[in-house]
Order: structure tokens, then C-alpha cells, then sequence
């Protein structure tokens, strides 16, 4: 019996609660689909600038999630906070908003600034959910596309 060995995806954002957490689960779906040897996982920059989040993950990305026919389990867990190993043990690193997260990734993960690959997806206070969230589908799509 072999044993799958997988490379790891690891989505950031600010708060791990909404853009990373969508991203998360929308690669990590369309990748079995695909039988990709890749896997996602997602950590928070700066968690406790989501103080005011309510619950283990967004509501408009659970909605855009659903919208895409995914669910997510009843135990779903709560945001987590970035850490070094989390880089270490990624193969491949996205920030979803070059113009938020690099500034944070230079304060606190400076060795790994230039490992991560920025996109450029804005937060609520920019973007409605609906466009963040589709252009975080077609990021996906193009990057599952190229393997």
C-alpha cells in the first residue's frame, strides 16, 4: 500500500476568517476533482484585527461557498495565526492582497517576504464579497490550470 504524498498550498490573509478561508476550501475542492497533489491550508497575518469577527469562519464566505455548491463542516475551525513553521512547510505561499499583506509579512515573517506570491484581492471596506470572491475563483482556476 503507497501512501499519497501531497504538496501544500498556503493561503494568507489578514484575519484567516473570509478571503483565505474561502480559498482554502474552494482549491482544496476543485484539486481532488482534479486528483491534483496539492492540498490548502490557510493562516491569518494579523488575527487580532478580527476582533469583531463572529464565528470559525466569514459569512459571505460560507454564502460563496455555498453559491458554488460546497458546505462546510458543521466543526469548522477558527482562524489561526501564522506562524514560521507555516512557511516552512509550504510549497507554495499566496497573500491575497499584495497592498495589505506584504507590508505584514515584512514585519513579521521578513525571511519569507520574497517566497510569497502576492494577488491582488481587496477586503470588504474596498471590494463587494461577490467580486472578491470571483476573482479569487478565477486566481484558482488559473493556477490549478497551470499544472
Amino acid at each position: 500500500m503507497t501512501t499519497q504524498t501531497y504538496k501544500k498550498i498556503l493561503f494568507l490573509c489578514t484575519g484567516n476568517y473570509y478571503r483565505s478561508r474561502f480559498s482554502e476550501h474552494l482549491f482544496n475542492t476543485l484539486a481532488l476533482e482534479k486528483e491534483l497533489d496539492w492540498w490548502a491550508d490557510s493562516r491569518g497575518l494579523a488575527i487580532e484585527r478580527g476582533r469583531d469577527n463572529v464565528g470559525a469562519i466569514s459569512p459571505h464566505a460560507l454564502q460563496g461557498l455555498r453559491e458554488r455548491g460546497l458546505t462546510v463542516p458543521d466543526d469548522e475551525r477558527f482562524p489561526r495565526q501564522a506562524i514560521d513553521a507555516d512557511f516552512a512547510t509550504a510549497d507554495k505561499i499566496i497573500a491575497l492582497d499584495e497592498h495589505e499583506h506584504r507590508p505584514l509579512v515584512e514585519k513579521r515573517f521578513p525571511q519569507w517576504v520574497d517566497t510569497v506570491e502576492y494577488w491582488v484581492v481587496h477586503d470588504l471596506d474596498q471590494t463587494f464579497p461577490p467580486l472578491a470572491l470571483m476573482q479569487i475563483e478565477q486566481h484558482i482556476i488559473q493556477l490549478i490550470g497551470n499544472w
